[in-house]
């Protein structure tokens, strides 16, 4: 259960700077869809605006990095973080961006292997290589 209110959309029509921000997220995704994170975040426009201009600066615009990519990255580092939603709303992202069972299975076990190899290395306090470090 949300611990804050989902606002919904006739809700969302009363209040001109959150519905400016849904409006633009149903434009950016060509859908009608918001999902349940807008919508609690829409308690608080000022943050509403913020996070969706940020989302759209690093996961929407342009970059060296495909779109498919960066949401295999979010999966990636919502499951580090043990974020249920972000892994459940980005895995679906990542498939309508074409993201393949076969690459959902190996995302997977590199996030499996990552977890267990932080782990070892941490618990180790292995040093890092000298090559490693940027010069």
């Amino acid at each position: 259960m949300a611990t804050t209110k989902l606002l919904n959309d006739a809700e969302v029509e009363k209040i001109p700077a959150v519905k400016a921000v849904f409006d633009d997220i149903r434009s950016t995704r060509k859908s009608d869809f918001v999902n349940n994170f807008w919508r609690g975040l829409a308690n608080d426009p000022a943050s509403l605006k913020r996070v969706w201009e940020q989302l759209k600066a690093v996961m929407v615009a342009d970059s060296a990095i495909d779109p498919l990519t960066k949401e295999m990255i979010y999966i990636a580092v919502s499951t580090a973080n043990g974020c249920s939603y972000c892994v459940h709303s980005h895995t679906a992202a990542a498939r309508a961006k074409g993201m393949t069972d076969a690459q959902h299975g190996e995302l997977i076990s590199i996030i499996g292997l990552a977890g267990q190899t932080n782990h070892l290395v941490t618990a180790m306090q292995i040093p890092v290589d000298p090559q490693f470090e940027v010069k």
